[in-house]
């Protein structure tokens, strides 16, 4: 595959020695890839930067990639045929080949240009080259940095250019200008061998393995194309030149291996596409040593003479096939021949072309061919297409007076732009008079735009209408040709007296009506058609024809130029287009040219055509060279001056710049400070809004609470005195009982000295009764035990609530606390009240107890009186009876003992249970340090004592009434009986009083609580 600058891409076939179109893209090729994925596409990118699919089957577009921003020289496809690389001097990007979407760009430093990016074979690797000599690999999924080639030892340092990999992607060569070449090996990172080529190679422009189908991938022979136009190639281990292809005449531009690496296909310098054959260039390396047998034959017939075997041969090189070398010399000798048989040499064209026969074509048909104008042109001039001298002027860059050539001429296309730069900047190079001549770039325009896609052909046709066209233009320079205005001025001085009569009039001089039209080569005045038609004659004519060519537009514009008067009409008419007929103004130049005399004809005072030497271009010296040197000394002084006045202002500009720079950033900093305090103000204003809110809310929830309070206090108040109100019914129902007690007691005692009379059968059936009512008792005491306990444990639980609320109490805030603490007072001044009233009612209880223990206290004493004069009366009773009645005293004795032990349990067990009540009534009366807090107690402890007094002096007198005497028996017994009830009743107040001290301790506690 094979693409153009004109934008046609072909398709060769080799097998079957045929090509086809594929494509015309209208653009020049600047890259091609095929051998993608799907194996019709093929990508191509073009001169406006861009990448495009075409599939060669449908010739249609399949894809069109955009992105980079100048031209692409360089597509790598993957060996998958999934992704591809394009390359371009400032960025390097990765595309998805199936969906045509660009993946990963790498951008680079400005400083640095790319010099080529691309897939290594059968991997996931890429490799980036850059201009300043460093290597990278990367990884193709990831994109993650593998490694970086050190740095060549400065010994042989060489700026790369070049690069070629083995198809095992193990070795890498590398080339530049120079005549060295380095090998690195990629899996040790480091340079294994430097190889230098012949002297005669001075730079290298391309490498490629040479692949073979046997060595596993490890190529060892490297095609290595020099500047001369010859590849060489190279056994890259013993360093020897196996054979070269190109030679200095028909030299090779570019050059490409087949992948199964049987042909080379090479573009050489005249533009043709020749292929190679692998097979038969290394026939004679690869043939068979001789066999050891030879047969001797007879000579030919036709005998051939030594000459004819003998062949050159060259140290360190291998000729090439003698059939292209003879046929290469037969077809000169034949070339020689037939020039030999022409009269006219200098009408017979390099081409082919007879200039007799394009000189009649061109006069019936007015103009040539559009199809074939190019070519003709180049036959007529001669081009010679010395790329490699064109080469080396390009390489030398743009020209100092023509960097700022877009602000004196402001082009609208870049491209168009730049190569008017590149062919002003090699004509400066190959004369230095060009880089002063201010009218060059008016000269060179229209050609410039007219073999645009070509600057090797442009450079070629302005020189050469340089030094034939233009002839002695330079002889007064600075100064306009005066001698060849003095020519055209006698030209038409002969032919228009009258036109010329009417400048002088006017001062109209030859620098106004014929120097415009010179120095611009006619483009401002005629059309792009009209301008080719009369260049198809210039070029087809002797140089003076661009001379009459003045003369007869002039001549052919008379009416129009006789009619102006003023200086900037004529100038006007001499720069824009008028309503002439270019036709009209061909046939009078070649009517000039056949009547004006010889003495002052143009022709006789011009040299005859001379074309570019090729090769090498001819030295341009035709100008006064102390006059260029001075104005190139003036020059260099003036634009040094102007590069150190640039210098210092843009030292200045810089200065002033920071100046700038710091103002504005104080500005943006000042403003950034008013914005930040202007924030603060609005946040403050926010936190302001926000507090007020809050402010506002913790108000209507302390009102909330206020009033939650309030309710809480006038419900408490309400409890306490539905609870007082409950208490003093209690109390009242007490006192109620407490007086049906004493009735039941008055009553019932007046019931049991009433039955005392009974006999004594009936008294075992009331000490029965007697003890089922003690058992009874016991177990309602035990019942009361329980309940108490019970009581103390609710008072135990809601004393701890309540220090569980009194502790959430005290993490309120200081106003609750206030309101806990008033709360807590009142409570305490409920208690106290409380307490007054518990200890009044204590006080009652006491006093009624008090008076009912001096009330028993007289009748025990008045019984004790009693039983001491019953006993007396009994001794003597008791001791007759003794031994009448022993069996029986021994039984009644027995039944006094059990009688005895009996109450003593009895009174062990009510001492244990009145020192408890004590203890616990001592300590649920702590708090309340009333007076008669000593005397209550006295008061409790003193009906036991008497009771206990008195239990202990009815045991006595019993004992004392065991010898009394049987008449006294019955009364001894009821008075026992009597005795034994009140002591019962005793100790059922006393624990009815026990119960309700104890009650009224846990009520006390409930108090608290609510």
């Amino acid at each position: 595959m094979a693409g153009d600058h004109q934008g046609n891409i072909y398709v060769f076939e080799l097998y079957g020695n045929r090509f086809n179109l594929v494509q015309r893209t209208a653009q020049a090729c600047t890259a091609l890839a095929f051998n993608l994925r799907r194996k019709s596409e093929f990508l191509v990118a073009l001169a406006d930067y861009s990448i495009k699919c075409f599939d060669t089957v449908t010739k249609e577009l399949v894809s069109w990639m955009r992105g980079h921003e100048s031209s692409v020289f360089s597509i790598s496809v993957h060996a998958s045929g999934r992704y591809a690389i394009t390359t371009s001097s400032d960025t390097a990007q990765l595309w998805d080949l199936d969906t045509f979407q660009r993946k990963r760009k790498l951008n680079i430093r400005q400083s640095v240009d790319i010099q080529k990016v691309f897939f290594l074979p059968l991997s996931n690797t890429i490799l980036s080259c850059f201009k300043d000599n460093s290597i990278f690999a990367w990884e193709c999924d990831t994109l993650f940095c593998k490694y970086q080639l050190p740095a060549p030892p400065e010994s042989s340092s060489i700026l790369y250019k070049v690069f070629a990999v083995t198809r095992d992607g193990r070795i890498l060569a590398a080339g530049g200008k120079s005549s060295h070449l380095h090998l690195w090996c990629l899996e040790a990172k480091q340079l294994f061998r430097i190889i230098q080529m012949p002297t005669k190679v001075r730079a290298i422009r391309h490498l490629e393995f040479l692949p073979d189908s046997f060595d596993a991938g490890s190529n060892q022979v490297l095609g290595v194309l020099s500047q001369d136009g010859i590849m060489r190639f190279i056994n890259i281990q013993t360093c020897k030149l196996l054979f070269e292809i190109g030679s200095l005449d028909e030299g090779i531009i570019s050059s490409v291996i087949s992948p199964h690496g049987r042909y080379i296909a090479s573009i050489m310098e005249n533009g043709s596409l020749n292929i190679y054959s692998v097979q038969a260039l290394t026939q004679e390396i690869n043939k068979p040593p001789p066999p050891l047998v030879k047969v001797i034959e007879d000579l030919p017939k036709s005998k051939l003479s030594s000459s004819d075997l003998k062949m050159k041969v060259t140290s360190g090189r291998v000729q090439r096939p003698a059939k292209s070398r003879e046929s290469k010399i037969q077809t000169r000798i034949l070339k020689q021949d037939l020039n030999d048989n022409f009269e006219n040499k200098e009408n017979e064209l390099s081409d082919g072309l007879n200039k007799k026969r394009l000189q009649i074509l061109l006069k019936g048909y007015g103009e040539y061919p559009t199809k074939y104008r190019m070519f003709i042109w180049r036959s007529l001039l001669q081009l010679p297409e010395n790329h490699t001298a064109f080469s080396s002027l390009i390489d030398k860059g743009i020209h100092v007076a023509f960097l700022n050539l877009q602000e004196k001429y402001p082009i609208k296309s870049r491209k168009l732009l730049r190569v008017l730069q590149r062919t002003l900047s090699s004509l400066a190079h190959w004369s230095a008079i060009f880089s002063d001549t201010p009218y060059l770039p008016l000269l060179a325009f229209p050609f410039v735009k007219l073999f645009q896609n070509n600057q090797l052909i442009c450079f070629e046709v302005v020189a050469t209408l340089i030094i034939n066209w233009c002839q002695h233009w330079f002889e007064y320079f600075p100064n306009p040709p005066i001698n060849i205005l003095t020519m055209i001025e006698n030209v038409l001085a002969f032919h228009d007296k009258q036109l010329l009569q009417h400048f002088m009039d006017h001062n109209i001089t030859s620098q106004l009506y014929a120097w415009p039209l010179l120095e611009t080569v006619f483009s401002e005045v005629l059309t792009r058609e009209e301008w080719l038609k009369l260049f198809d004659n210039v070029f087809s004519n002797h140089p003076s024809f661009l001379l009459m060519t003045v003369v007869a537009y002039n001549t052919c514009s008379r009416a129009p130029l006789l009619n102006c008067n003023l200086k900037d009409d004529f100038e006007y008419f001499f720069h824009h287009r008028n309503n002439l007929d270019i036709n009209v103004v061909i046939r009078e130049v070649y009517h000039l040219m056949d009547t004006t005399p010889a003495d002052i004809h143009p022709e006789g005072m011009l040299g005859v055509f001379v074309a570019l030497t090729k090769g090498q271009y001819p030295v341009f010296n035709q100008y006064p060279k102390f006059i260029v040197d001075y104005q190139t000394q003036e020059r260099e002084r003036i634009r040094n001056d102007e590069l150190d006045y640039l210098r210092e202002r843009q030292t200045v500009e810089d200065m002033q710049a920071e100046v700038d720079q710091q103002r504005v950033e104080d500005e943006a900093w000042y403003q950034k400070q008013e914005l930040l305090r202007k924030a603060e103000e609005t946040r403050r204003e926010m936190l302001l809004q926000e507090e007020e809110k809050i402010i506002q809310q913790r108000q209507r929830l302390a009102a909330v609470k206020r009033e939650l309070k309030r309710k809480e206090m006038h419900l408490q108040d309400a409890a306490r005195r539905r609870f007082l109100k409950h208490q003093q019914d209690q109390r009242e129902m007490e006192l109620r009982r407490l007086d049906d007690e004493i009735e039941r007691k008055v009553y019932m005692r007046d019931q049991e000295i009433a039955t005392t009379a009974k006999d004594l059968e009936m008294r075992q059936l009331e000490l029965e009764s007697q003890k089922r009512l003690y058992e009874k008792q016991y177990s309602r005491n035990q019942e009361a035990v329980a309940k108490e306990v019970r009581e103390d444990a609710d008072a135990y639980r809601r004393k701890v609530n309540l220090e569980e609320h009194m502790f959430h109490k005290l993490i309120e805030t200081d106003q609750s606390q206030s309101l806990k603490t008033q709360k807590l007072i009142e409570e305490s001044l409920a208690k106290a009240e409380q307490a007054c009233i518990d200890a009044d009612w204590q006080i009652q209880a006491l006093h009624k107890q008090r008076c009912d223990d001096l009330q028993r206290n007289e009748c025990y004493q008045e019984v004790a009186k009693l039983l001491r004069e019953n006993r007396r009366k009994e001794i003597e009773v008791l001791n007759a009876m003794m031994r009448e009645e022993a069996k029986k005293w021994e039984e009644a004795e027995g039944k006094k003992f059990h009688l005895r032990s009996e109450k003593r349990a009895s009174a062990l067990s009510d001492a244990s249970r009145k020192l408890f009540l004590e203890q616990e009534l001592s300590d649920a009366l702590e708090h309340d340090e009333n007076p008669l807090k000593e005397e209550a107690l006295r008061f409790q402890r003193e009906p036991v004592t008497t009771s206990c007094l008195t239990g202990t002096s009815q045991l006595s007198d019993i004992s004392k009434t065991d010898s009394s005497s049987q008449i006294s028996l019955n009364r001894r017994r009821l008075e026992w009986d009597t005795t034994g009830q009140d002591l019962i009743e005793k100790v059922r107040n006393l624990r009815q009083r026990l119960t309700a001290q104890a009650r009224n301790r846990c009520q006390t506690p409930h108090l608290l609580a609510t």
